[in-house]
């Protein structure tokens, strides 16, 4: 079905399109019941990339992207009038309507050179994609005085949610066909020790927690002084325990549970004259599942804090949240051309992503946003996020890892976001 092109001009020269003015396109695109779910277990099965050469990846991957981007927009389209007039929750729409119409118009994948197209077109919009999360949550933090702050933090878990699952979903077609065209590409059925695509088969537990530990320990110390005493992290338990996951999202969640680990037991610590207590790390493996408890002794969370600790908009530290946020384009820009290193994936490679750039900021920047999205990123693979504080002591935070790959993604209900 063909509809009218848009005209006429906008601030950013997009589209003339407005959240609160719906294109009978996006009306009309999405089965308002229904939303695709993935499972882990499919972007990790074996072949996967071979499948791009015969041209039946692609068509799929494409019409998930656009069908979740189209269920998106109607999404912010039910918002209120004051809500998305906001600058920056209206730059997070024209994004996004720009990525459905681009994707729209990419005709069914039939071959390796129409491929290559379509890998083009998810490139430029993820990149075009990475100011999103400091936009969206930037637009929140200014509407909290016009709308119900647990219908703000519904709405923003939505939109993260369905964003990992479009990011995921084209991050993992972009990395299949680039082990397509490699030169070395054989057709076999993938090693248990290798990358499919963004998934690592074997992901190690114990090697994770030590990498980001690495990584936020530099970062901390280097706010200090290269002499800064930081916090040993020591690993015990089922270190062996492995399975199959996203690495760039446990990097994440594991490196803001310990940066926040680490920077809460410096403070707590900084006067006592010896050397700060270290961070333990537990690893408990399951038949289903793993678990790793995080504990410090940073003094635990206050008591003001607590009933906010998993909220995106609302608290008593907001207004310097937002300041805080307005550096992270400019702070993202810098990065970008630097090109300052993320973490390395074990396969030598390093990917870009705003996931590295957000853990990679630097400690005096605080976002307030580390907790909940680590508990979105948690939970996406049926898995979960808690802390247990001790006031005056420390905390200890669990993060359990579904092992199977068998589960859905946790997409919040079609039912729960029309109740918005």
């Amino acid at each position: 079905m063909e509809f009218s092109g848009l005209t006429g001009p906008t601030q950013l020269g997009r589209s003339a399109h407005s959240p609160h003015q719906p294109s009978p396109t996006v009306l009309l695109w999405p089965d308002p019941d229904r939303e695709p779910a993935a499972q882990l277990g499919q972007l990790r099965s074996p072949g996967t990339a071979d499948q791009v050469g015969k041209g039946l990846g692609a068509p799929v991957r494409h019409e998930l992207t656009e069908l979740r981007i189209a269920h998106r927009l109607r999404d912010m389209q039910r918002l209120p009038y004051v809500v998305v007039t906001n600058p920056h929750l209206s730059l997070v729409y024209e994004l996004y309507y720009k990525s459905f119409e681009s994707f729209r118009r990419v005709p069914v994948i039939r071959s390796v050179e129409e491929n290559d197209a379509l890998c083009e077109v998810i490139s430029t919009s993820l990149k075009e994609h990475l100011s999103v999360i400091p936009n969206l949550v930037m637009g929140v933090l200014e509407c909290q005085d016009f709308v119900g702050a647990d219908v703000m933090d519904h709405f923003v878990n939505t939109m993260l949610r369905a964003r990992i699952s479009r990011r995921v979903i084209a991050e993992q077609h972009l990395a299949l066909t680039e082990t397509f065209n490699s030169p070395g590409h054989v057709p076999q059925t993938s090693s248990e020790n290798e990358f499919v695509g963004e998934v690592l088969l074997r992901c190690n537990a114990k090697e994770v927690v030590e990498r980001c530990g690495v990584l936020t320990q530099d970062i901390c110390r280097s706010a200090i002084g290269a002499g800064a005493a930081v916090p040993e992290i020591k690993v015990e338990g089922h270190v062996n325990a492995t399975f199959p996951y996203v690495l760039s999202h446990l990097e994440y969640i594991i490196g803001e549970l310990l940066r926040n680990s680490i920077q809460a037991t410096m403070d707590h610590h900084q006067d006592a004259g010896s050397p700060p207590p270290p961070i333990e790390v537990l690893i408990c493996e399951a038949p289903q599942h793993v678990v790793m408890r995080i504990s410090d002794r940073g003094g635990g969370i206050p008591r003001d804090i607590m009933p906010f600790l998993w909220s995106f908009n609302k608290g008593p530290r907001s207004v310097s949240r937002l300041r805080n946020f307005e550096k992270v384009p400019n702070l993202a820009a810098t990065m970008e051309e630097v090109q300052q290193p993320s973490l390395q994936r074990p396969d030598g490679n390093i990917r870009d992503s705003s996931l590295s750039r957000l853990a990679s900021r630097p400690p005096d920047l605080r976002l307030g946003m580390g907790l909940p999205m680590s508990k979105v990123y948690a939970e996406y693979w049926a898995g979960g996020l808690e802390l247990h504080s001790l006031e005056g002591y420390g905390v200890d935070a669990f993060l359990q890892i579904s092992k199977l790959g068998n589960q859905n993604e946790q997409l919040i209900s079609r039912a729960s976001v029309e109740a918005l």
